[in-house]
């Protein structure tokens, strides 16, 4: 059985920073590219990040380019987002996922190319 579990969620001021956290098991985490996802109260889920099972390739939505990086350790199937200069528009639930298919990567992605999800980390960003 898939299990994701997110963590390093919180309320953090504007500007601040944090690192989200994902720990994988129940798969081969190193065979899958990895994403984050996230959904402010009341909207569409958003796709920000993904990484390639290797970990060398990373793509990045707009809204975070610059703010935040994506990472893993597949010694410890462990998926990793840190953000920075974090806004208020960054409220958001935040969910990591799985890629639909093994080894795949591609050039760009949306949340209909996840698999398995986790049950999300809060972020609150508040003054």
């Amino acid at each position: 059985e898939v299990q994701l579990v997110e963590s390093g969620g919180g309320l953090v001021q504007p500007g601040g920073s944090l690192r989200l956290s994902c720990e994988a098991s129940g798969f081969t985490f190193s065979a899958y590219a990895m994403s984050w996802v996230r959904q402010a109260p009341g909207k569409e889920f958003e796709w920000i990040s993904a990484i390639n099972s290797r970990g060398n390739f990373a793509h990045y939505a707009e809204s975070v380019r610059g703010r935040a990086t994506i990472s893993r350790d597949n010694a410890k199937n462990t998926l990793y987002l840190q953000l920075n200069s974090l806004q208020t528009e960054a409220a958001c639930m935040y969910y990591c996922a799985t890629d639909r298919i093994a080894y795949r990567w591609k050039d760009t992605y949306d949340p209909s190319d996840v698999g398995s999800w986790g049950q999300g980390t809060q972020v609150t960003v508040s003054s």
